[in-house]
């Protein structure tokens, strides 16, 4: 078999690149670039997209070597039947590293073409990086990355207010576009730039707050060999979904006209206030992935379908979603029930194969943006701990040793976050207290010390890792759930 290609692939339609896409991964591929394949064949734009590798490590060079066409495969319940169905994604037209490719990438600037900017760079890519100062190199950050782009474009064509740009952000934070613009400011002002092009980013480009929702398991390793021969080609890029889909944007007309995103029949909505389905969405689906990676996967397990199978872990995650999680969120109940059902129901999907250690990328950042605000509500709403949460901070702590039995954990995270565990660990002479009270007072990476939250939270913690710890996680859970 020939590996895929515009050589066994004909006809593929050549149109303009009017979109740059910041991140290459399974999300993005799977997720925005369908909804921008289904706009292109329905006419309601005409677009294709530039990738942008937002990390020195990635995947433009595969993409590149098929001509940016991949395969997506969706699978799961739909209308109560079983979907299984795959097409070729072409609305990729060029694939960038701009690591090696610096020019190149500065050059999308300038073109008359590009209209809008989107990105999931992950809920770490959002940030200011004060050391992003030096823009004849490409700068580490995706802000600074955006902001070298705007540069170029703002001095191309003499700071015409016209020429901004719809900017489309699809990281998991709270108002990720607000936050973007804020974080391009900040960098901009770091960088002493002219106060007439600080204007110009913020005023003269288009910002859209974004809530996404898709499983997205990504690379299906144990199915391509029936794939490969179901399609009759090499496909080293294959992703996989599942059905079901939701992108929510914040209302912006000039984005609602460049990006008509809700005109094609599928589940996109422009709404006007995002915060109700973000926390729905953040809270329950991102959030039980979250508390169940750490807890789970140090029981042996690897994958989600298999997680919420599983006797124990299954009630574990089902009690920290509705006995932690929907009560801190102010919709009615029923809704939140039938919401956090189908969230189970999709986690049992039987198509869907989805790494624990694919959502434990970044898992510091993620506790972070995804469950701390539970714990936090929680206890304001109830005066009391919301212990399976804890429960999984626990884990998160004893994930982070970097061992599950002889084996090794590839633990992928911020070097900085990754060298803080590896230090918290070395520091351990035998206190469990003193390493929970040290891994809550975390500052660094939550923002606030969590032992203020309750006066019984570091016990609590440190009771939880030292069971962990002495007894092993799988009899650690059970006792805990059982008890």
């Amino acid at each position: 078999m020939e590996l895929l290609s515009k050589k066994i692939i004909r006809n593929v339609p050549d149109r303009k690149i009017k979109i740059m896409q910041f991140g290459e991964g399974n999300f993005l591929r799977a997720f925005v670039e369908w909804i921008l394949q289904d706009l292109n064949d329905k006419g309601a734009i005409e677009a294709n997209v530039a990738v942008v590798q937002p990390m020195p490590f990635g995947r433009v060079g595969e993409l590149k070597a098929q001509d940016g066409l991949y395969t997506l495969r969706l699978e799961g319940i739909d209308g109560g039947k079983k979907v299984k169905r795959s097409q070729i994604i072409n609305v990729i037209g060029d694939c960038v590293n701009p690591f090696t490719e610096y020019e190149r990438f500065l050059q999308y600037g300038e073109s008359e073409d590009l209209q809008i900017i989107i990105s999931n760079t992950t809920e770490a890519g959002i940030a200011v990086d004060p050391s992003d100062t030096d823009f004849s190199a490409c700068p580490k950050s995706y802000p600074g990355k955006l902001l070298a782009l705007l540069k170029r474009r703002y001095d191309k064509f003499g700071g015409d207010p016209g020429k901004g740009l719809d900017i489309i952000p699809c990281e998991l934070i709270d108002n990720n576009g607000d936050e973007l613009k804020r974080c391009l400011t900040e960098l901009a002002h770091i960088n002493k730039m002219d106060e007439k092009f600080v204007d110009w980013v913020r005023n003269c480009n288009h910002y859209t707050s974004t809530l996404v929702d898709r499983i997205v398991p990504g690379y299906p390793k144990t199915e391509i060999e029936d794939i490969q021969k179901e399609t009759g080609y090499i496909d080293n890029n294959v992703v996989k979904g599942e059905i079901f889909h939701l992108w929510v944007l914040k209302k912006e007309p000039h984005i609602q006209k460049s990006l008509p995103a809700d005109s094609t029949g599928l589940n996109v909505i422009f709404a006007d206030d995002i915060k109700p389905y973000k926390q729905r969405k953040v809270k329950i689906l991102n959030g039980s992935h979250t508390a169940m990676v750490p807890v789970a996967y140090l029981c042996g397990i690897d994958t989600v379908g298999e997680a919420v199978n599983d006797k124990v872990i299954g009630k574990y995650v089902r009690d920290f979603v509705f006995d932690e999680v929907n009560p801190t969120i102010d919709l009615p109940q029923d809704q939140m029930t039938a919401f956090a059902n189908s969230v189970i129901e999709r986690y049992q999907n039987p198509y869907i194969r989805h790494e624990l250690m694919s959502i434990a990328l970044n898992s510091t950042t993620k506790f972070k943006t995804r469950l701390l605000p539970t714990l936090e509500d929680y206890v304001r709403i109830k005066g009391a701990l919301p212990k399976h949460l804890l429960f999984s901070f626990a884990a998160i702590v004893v994930f982070h040793k970097g061992k599950r039995g002889a084996e090794d954990i590839a633990l992928k995270d911020d070097p900085a976050y990754l060298e803080g565990w590896k230090k918290l660990w070395a520091g351990f002479k035998g206190d469990y207290k003193a390493l929970a009270r040290e891994a809550l007072a975390w500052k660094e990476a939550w923002d606030v010390d969590m032992n203020a939250i309750h006066p019984e939270i570091t016990d609590t913690v440190a009771g939880y890792i030292e069971a962990i710890e002495k007894k092993g996680m799988r009899a650690a859970v059970e006792e805990f759930v059982n008890g």
